[in-house]
């Protein structure tokens, strides 16, 4: 029975042994890793970054110019590259039947205003009459007093459609509603033209002397972004030249298939060294998250189970800390997490750090 005893002694005893040196070996690599594996403190701060982005400059304002009426094209004071001011006269159109039906508008106006101011003075010496007691009967006046007001309406409405007539008359005159240039010229004279018919238009202006630079923008960029924050850009066409603006509009709209948001720079073009539809290519500097943290780039290992960091918690024990990403510089990366300002991340990690971490 005591040989029983001693084996099992002996047993615990060398499965102890066999345990510590176990731990001791651990802890042995975990103060090598220690050793091996530099660090750096976590920083509570975003990083600021720059992002290019392919933008296009548009005409401020453009319109395509259809008839309002039917007609004739008579003339067309304008061509391709003509510069106009608001107002001026782009064409003339031609339509007799249409003069003919203002000419008779204006002729029923003027009957039926004469025939209110027959009626009119009927009424009034009526009046003058019935202050006799039985000159006039009460039903005369009421009479006339009806058929002057009947004579009034008519008078009225005749003048609206004459006046209706004058201005759709109006539309043969074809003006410009803005400054710009003429982009396009579609029509001669003696062409028919109708305003039934939407396919090509007459005319097209575009105001090239104030540009909207478009670009679509990133969501993660975007919400960065506020109103009058500076770009630079480049064209194609102008190479080695840096353009400067500031944001002007955003749509405040995500495009649901691109993830995208519409942002617009006005640009001074009053050199018109650009025109409407060059590209350009944006360069935005976007502004570090107030809840992000800053860590070198190299900090982050990326497998294809995510992205961590790797956190020392002391007595050489590593913690592995799942992260996602934002803006980058050329060392730093923006990272969201569970981490805290001034925790120790590694700067190098690796797999075998990976499979040693908690």
């Amino acid at each position: 029975m005591s040989r029983y005893l001693f084996l099992i002694t002996l047993i615990a005893l060398m499965a102890s042994c066999s345990s510590n040196k176990e731990q001791e070996k651990k802890s042995a690599m975990k103060a090598a890793s220690t050793e091996t594996y530099q660090t750096t403190s976590v920083q509570e701060a975003g990083v600021n970054s720059s992002v290019t982005l392919p933008a296009q400059l548009a005409a401020y304002e453009e319109v395509s110019i259809f008839p309002k009426v039917n007609g004739y094209v008579k003339t067309v004071s304008v061509d391709i590259g003509s510069h106009v001011s608001k107002g001026q006269l782009l064409m003339t159109l031609e339509a007799p039947e249409m003069e003919q039906s203002t000419m008779q508008a204006k002729e029923k106006y003027m009957e039926t205003s004469a025939n209110y101011a027959v009626s009119k003075e009927r009424y009034r010496r009526l009046l003058v009459a019935a202050q006799t007691a039985g000159a006039v009967s009460p039903f005369d006046v009421s009479s006339a007093k009806a058929k002057m007001e009947a004579d009034s309406a008519l008078t009225n409405a005749e003048k609206t459609a004459w006046q209706m007539q004058q201005t759709t008359q109006g539309y043969l005159q074809v003006t410009a509603p803005f400054n710009g240039v003429i982009t396009q010229r579609n029509v001669h004279p003696g062409a028919l033209v109708s305003a039934a018919e939407k396919g090509t238009p007459m005319l097209e202006l575009k105001n090239i002397s104030h540009l909207r630079l478009q670009v679509d923008v990133p969501e993660t960029v975007s919400a960065g972004l506020d109103n009058k924050d500076s770009i630079s850009f480049t064209t194609s066409a102008l190479p080695g030249v840096v353009m400067k603006g500031v944001v002007s509009r955003k749509s405040m709209d995500i495009e649901s298939r691109l993830r995208t948001e519409r942002i617009e720079i006005d640009v001074n073009n009053a050199d018109m060294k650009l025109s409407p539809g060059m590209y350009a290519n944006v360069l935005m500097a976007t502004k570090g998250s107030a809840t992000g943290f800053a860590v070198p780039k190299s900090a982050v290992l990326t497998t294809t189970e995510g992205r961590y960091v790797f956190v020392d918690s002391g007595n050489h024990n590593f913690r592995k800390i799942n992260v996602s990403t934002g803006n980058q510089s050329a060392e730093e990366i923006e990272v969201y997490g569970a981490l805290q300002k001034g925790q120790k991340v590694v700067i190098n990690p690796d797999d075998a750090l990976a499979d040693e971490a908690e």
